[in-house]
């Protein structure tokens, strides 16, 4: 079955993913920190005290995630969607009220909370366990709400922030999330039932068995797997985090640096369709074990770039390995863990993933106070990734063979 036939067929259920992944714009890191200088200046803080406040929220949202997230195996997504909207809506409200710093931590571990940690798992799953052999293209064609979001919201709120104060803005993203309820409750009234809750439809992992956390957290694939969940979360959001020292360091002007985005959304875009297609026809195991080297790979350009060109260079192979990791990360824990109590285990990678954001942007920071310029450590960075690799393929393909024989 080909894309658009897929599409059409399957619209109502692949747009509520599409928007879910959407609003998760509104807690992820590129939409926080448009409004970073505001905050700062609003609240006296320090680069240092805001990246400290953002460090402590996301840990903490990171921990509740582990429990948070087991929620998608007990109730379905039309009614879990409805009450973390409008928790989300009433967060960006709070940022707009927020009295103080230490009020700060609070505002912030919600938003991390809602818009990174469990819009996203409910788009996630939701795909995973209404799909099953066509679950590639339907992660892929869902995740384009995070290409589109990161596209589109940061070149409307900046330009809003030259005509309207910062804290109005975050009302209007409040206003933004309530009209999406509506609309994604309207395309779940006829919601397929969670696997959790339809034996029939269930899918086994290894052992042809349905795997608990509990067991997972036992299992040495797990322990393989860290690498690869928190590489892409912990480098890839210090790649951003710190742009304005990149460019300094390299002698680029920070315009020039920033226009790079479409092309490297572009390369997203599409190696996010290629790995949905790939997933579908080989297999997940034969692209999960891959996908860390794109990003290996890009920290080495980017190390040696010395031109624009380059630096688009090393992004969009960046690019290459967000589309890959995004999608093929995501089936991977529906087909070697089956699906019953995949909320638990998607919420125990989305955990680490959020935790990975929270110390990547924080240790390379402590690094350039001490003299380490972030471009002098993507080497020790690409390493840690082609490490990840080599680590993950071992243990996906020693273990593999435990799959039932449908999954192979």
């Amino acid at each position: 079955m080909g894309y658009m036939r897929f599409l059409i067929e399957n619209r109502l259920f692949l747009t509520a993913g599409f928007l879910l992944s959407f609003n998760s714009s509104f807690g992820q890191t590129y939409f926080i920190s448009l409004f970073a200088n505001e905050i700062k200046t609003a609240f006296s803080l320090t680069d240092g005290g805001w990246g400290g406040i953002y460090a402590i929220s996301t840990t903490l949202s990171a921990i509740t995630m582990i429990w948070a997230g087991s929620l998608t195996d007990r109730f379905r997504v039309k009614n879990l969607s409805f009450a973390v909207m409008v928790c989300l809506a009433l967060s960006c409200v709070t940022v707009a009220v927020v009295p103080n710093g230490f009020f700060l931590i609070i505002v912030v571990f919600a938003l991390r909370l809602m818009g990174q940690g469990m819009m996203s798992q409910l788009s996630a799953v939701a795909m995973s366990r209404w799909f099953v052999a066509t679950r590639g293209r339907a992660l892929s064609l869902a995740s384009m709400g995070y290409a589109v979001g990161q596209a589109l919201l940061p070149v409307i709120f900046v330009g809003l922030l030259a005509f309207f104060e910062w804290r109005l803005l975050w009302i209007f993203a409040a206003v933004c999330v309530v009209a999406f309820i509506p609309i994604i409750q309207m395309l779940l009234q006829q919601e397929r039932t969670p696997q959790s809750l339809a034996d029939n439809t269930q899918r086994f992992g290894m052992g042809g068995k349905h795997w608990t956390r509990r067991e997972l957290l036992r299992h040495p694939l797990f322990f393989c797997l860290i690498p690869l969940v928190v590489g892409p979360s912990a480098f890839g959001t210090a790649l951003f985090f710190h742009q304005v020292h990149l460019t300094e360091v390299k002698g680029w002007s920070l315009g020039s640096y920033v226009a790079l985005m479409p092309i490297y959304t572009l390369a997203t875009i599409s190696f996010t369709f290629l790995t949905g297609w790939a997933i579908d026809r080989f297999g997940v195991k034969w692209i999960v074990p891959f996908q860390l080297i794109p990003f290996g790979l890009s920290f080495v350009v980017l190390a040696f770039a010395d031109s624009i060109f380059m630096a688009a260079m090393g992004l969009v192979i960046f690019g290459i390995g967000q589309g890959m990791q995004g999608t093929a990360t995501t089936a991977f824990w529906a087909v070697f863990y089956g699906t019953k109590n995949l909320g638990a285990i998607k919420a125990t990678a989305a955990a680490l993933m959020v935790f990975g954001s929270a110390i990547g942007p924080g240790i390379t920071g402590a690094l350039i106070d001490l003299g380490i310029d972030f471009s002098d450590q993507m080497f020790p960075i690409a390493f840690f990734y082609f490490g990840g690799a080599a680590l993950a393929g071992w243990g996906i393909f020693r273990f593999q063979r435990e799959l039932p024989n449908a999954a192979v």
